[in-house]
Parts: structure tokens; sequence; C-alpha cells
């Protein structure tokens, strides 16, 4: 059945990787070769072969992840970290080798919540209601959404960008070699084989490997593109596109309960109110992103402190 109309701002992108999922150490292996900043041809050129040790389309797909995952930036040609990258992945850095739950689920974030570079993750995560899908399904979704917008997409080419979707996310028991090994957001399994047949299902509940920096982090990027206004209901947080409870699959109760901790974690930049029936978060001070974003990292204390 044909769903309501869902049109967004940017154009849809469903090709770029190569079809090749996001694997552990690409992320820190773009960082080194890129170093401040590097022609988009470092990913490119014959070289990248013996520079990144994989072969010509893993190093376009290595790139891709990097723009992908917003730890990078991609302006006339020229790559360079973003301060989120550079803070991560610097070799003292917080998580330069991405051993950390707190990283994955940062690069999913990213992923996730903005439809520029990965269409069919922002659409699955924020605009799929059914409680199990198929590849077939989401085929068809996608196509609509591609004829609302008027973009140019064929089912083929979104039936393969489906299957690098799910290859991404979903945990598998048949990763016998290197190139087969477990992609990195799959660690955060929060999409499972939900029946045989090819179904699936998103794992929604507390997500306790999501540290509370992380969850501000991200409502901290979800305020900013909502307008930025001074307050957010808890409705929205829940519920709205692109928003944290949508895109980290939480419950409403695990939403809630992350902001009523929120007042502490922000030293009181913003407040949770709860009064006659409206549960919102208010900006009451300056939020620091990066500052709360390091307290998810329990090293990095003690690497400021070295």
């Amino acid at each position: 059945m044909r769903r309501g109309t869902v049109t967004f701002d940017s154009k849809g992108q469903f090709a770029g990787h190569e079809t090749f999922p996001l694997r552990l150490l690409w992320l820190k292996k773009a960082f080194d070769a890129v170093g401040d900043q590097a022609d988009a041809r470092t990913f490119q050129e014959q070289e990248a072969i013996a520079r990144f040790g994989v072969g010509r389309n893993m190093a376009a797909s290595m790139r891709y992840w990097a723009l992908a995952t917003g730890f990078f930036n991609e302006v006339d040609r020229v790559i360079t970290p973003t301060p989120l990258g550079r803070a991560i992945l610097a070799d003292d850095g917080l998580d330069p080798y991405l051993e950390q739950a707190a990283t994955i689920w940062l690069a999913h974030w990213r992923v996730a919540s903005t439809p520029d570079m990965t269409t069919t993750a922002y659409y699955a995560f924020n605009h799929l209601s059914a409680i199990e899908f198929d590849p077939a399904m989401l085929v068809e979704e996608l196509f609509a959404l591609v004829e609302d917008n008027g973009w140019r997409a064929t089912r083929g080419t979104l039936k393969r960008d489906i299957e690098v979707f799910l290859r991404s996310y979903v945990r598998r028991g048949d990763s016998l070699n290197e190139d087969a090994a477990e992609p990195l957001l799959a660690e955060l399994a929060i999409i499972r084989e939900a029946r045989l047949g090819g179904w699936y299902e998103f794992v929604r509940g507390p997500k306790p490997s999501l540290h509370d920096a992380i969850f501000a982090y991200a409502l901290g990027d979800y305020w900013e593109r909502s307008g930025g206004s001074t307050t957010l209901t808890a409705e929205q947080i829940c519920y709205a596109a692109g928003s944290p409870g949508r895109v980290f699959k939480l419950d409403e109760d695990s939403v809630v309960t992350r902001l009523m901790r929120l007042d502490d974690l922000t030293e009181g930049a913003w407040k949770w109110v709860d009064t006659a029936g409206l549960r919102q978060i208010q900006r009451t001070g300056t939020f620091d992103a990066m500052t709360t974003l390091s307290l998810a990292y329990p090293r990095s204390s003690l690497r400021a402190a070295a």
C-alpha cells in the first residue's frame, strides 16, 4: 500500500558505498591518510591500494563512509577531519581505534539521522512504521519516495543500497574471512532478523550501551537542525523524524529517563520541565557539546591528567 508523501529538502543518495558496509578500521585509516587535509584523489589514485591495504573500490567506499559518518567533510574536492573526527580519531584522541560503543553510536547517529548521503538508513529508521519489514517492502517505499521527490534511482539501485544497509546493521553468523568481518554498525545489534524468509525488525528499548553523553550530543545536534528553539517537547525527542528517540530506537520511558538526567549532565545548561502535563527540555545556558561528549570516554579524563 502506498504510504503518505514524504519529501526531503536534500537530494536522495543511494550509492557511493561501492556495495561495502563500513568496517572497523576504515575511519582510523582514513584519518591517518588525510591528516589535516587531503585531496579527494587520495582515495582514488593507484597508490590508494597500497596506502589503505584494500582494493580501489574499497578505498572509494572508505571515503564514502568517512563522510557519511560525519567524521570528515569534503569541500571542493578537499577532505578534512571535522572537529568530531579529530577529537575521536587522532592518535591521542578519545577512541582512535573505535574500541568504545560510544563511537559506534556516534557513527550510527550521523548515518541514520540525516538523509544527505544515507537516504535508505534515514528513511528506514525515521519513516518506516512497520514492526517487521523485508527488502521488497523497503524497495517499494523508497521507490515511492524517489517519485515523490523527483529523484532519479532505479529499483535495482535501491535494492543494492538496501542490501548494503542490512549488511551494515545485521549480525551475521557466517563471517569467515577479513572481507566478510562483521561491519562496525552491526556491533550495535539495533536491527535483527525477525523470522525466516528475509524479514527484519528494529530492536527497541533502553540501549544500555548508549551513554547519556552520546544521547545529549545527538539531542544537541537534532536541536540545532530543528531551528534552535529554546524548548523541545518530550514527544518531539521521542518520535519526530531525525530525533534521538527514533534514530536510537529508544522507548518513551527510556527517553524520558535520560531527559530527566540532562540537568546534571549539562551542568544546568538544559533543564527538564514537567508541569501541567507538559514535558519538555528548556535551554537555559550554553551547551558545550565536545566537553559533554568526552564524558562518554572514561579514559579521556586520565589522558587529560597525564
